[in-house]
């Protein structure tokens, strides 16, 4: 009986919604793609910088890696880890965020003569 009575209850439930309360369907986004002339040379360059800068995030990865002194320092790290003897403290992730630190702070005065002597010259 107690069951029944349960059954009827969601059975009530469900059905007391009319369909006019039902939510609407969602619109779908359009997204168009195309290739126009360009009015103006700064439409060149304006898209020239954001193609240069989606290769550039895409490689940066491999770039961090190849090209700057963020492998040594790591390898130096794991190093001074295993010679503490310390098997798996600290941990891989607070290694590799010190080692990108690191990196970062060396590599500074080579970025900006970068941004001086190469960078800059060509945006202008």
């Amino acid at each position: 009986m107690k069951n029944k009575m349960v059954f009827l209850l969601v059975l009530l439930f469900l059905f007391s919604f009319s369909v006019d309360s039902m939510a609407a369907p969602l619109p779908l986004p359009s997204l168009e793609l195309g290739i126009q002339e360009a009015e103006s040379p700064q439409d060149v360059a304006f898209s020239l910088q954001l193609l240069a800068i989606l290769t550039i995030l895409s490689l940066a990865p491999a770039i961090l890696i190849l090209m700057t002194s963020f492998t040594r320092i790591i390898v130096v790290l794991s190093f001074v880890r295993h010679a503490l003897a310390t098997q798996q403290m600290p941990p891989n992730q607070v290694l590799i965020g010190l080692a990108l630190f690191l990196t970062f702070f060396i590599m500074a005065p080579v970025w900006n003569e970068i941004n001086q002597n190469a960078l800059q010259p060509y945006l202008n």
